[in-house]
């Protein structure tokens, strides 16, 4: 069963991308195809980000720890939109003028920052296996991976410094990651608060 709807999930995380490719068959990604495609990547890159967040949310609330076996999967999509989204800047944007890129990069806040994001995800994707996880150990496997938290961030700052006007997009987007990553800060502070409850009641028990 999971096996099939792991099939489900890889042949629906390659819609965009076939989409966009016969939209580029038939010449019909509008007046500007390169930001289309830049869009479009963007925009999967951000939202399987999300989804792959949303995994140990949805494990824990649902009672599905079956979930945690798309993670990597959607992972790795999300790193796999990524390098579409940098490639279609490096290639059909600047045409490899990396001198170009640079100054980019060194002037314009939002490629920085978006660019800061792309970088933060190459390790976690090159360290997604098992062998990494037991190379590392489970500890510092789980640290490193923890910057996807500063990628996704990166991510909607990158979004948002980019449109400029029409900030809804960006703003949904930063909204669902400050409920997935608050999540996460409420699941670290409830056991502190309960072994500081229990520290106190042993004190006064003492007393």
């Amino acid at each position: 069963m999971i096996r099939w709807i792991k099939v489900g999930i890889f042949i629906a995380c390659l819609i965009p991308l076939g989409r966009r490719g016969c939209g580029a068959y038939t010449q019909n990604l509008g007046a500007n195809p390169i930001e289309k495609i830049t869009h479009t990547t963007g925009d999967w890159t951000l939202s399987l980000l999300l989804v792959t967040l949303s995994v140990t949310p949805l494990r824990k609330l649902l009672g599905v720890p079956a979930l945690i076996k798309f993670r990597r999967m959607l992972g790795l999509f999300a790193f796999f939109y990524a390098c579409l989204h940098f490639t279609t800047y490096i290639w059909l944007d600047k045409f490899f003028n990396f001198h170009e890129m640079l100054v980019d990069v060194a002037k314009r806040k939002f490629i920085t920052v978006g660019f800061t994001a792309f970088v933060l995800l190459i390790p976690l994707a090159l360290t997604s296996t098992k062998g990494w996880i037991r190379r590392l150990g489970g500890k510092r496997w789980q640290a490193l991976h923890r910057l996807i938290y500063v990628s996704a961030i990166a991510g909607v700052i990158h979004y948002l410094w980019l449109v400029k006007a029409d900030i809804r997009k960006p703003l949904e987007y930063g909204a669902v990651l400050a409920l997935l990553l608050g999540y996460r800060v409420v699941l670290r502070i409830r056991p502190r608060k309960r072994g500081d409850i229990s520290a106190a009641r042993i004190a006064a028990t003492a007393e």
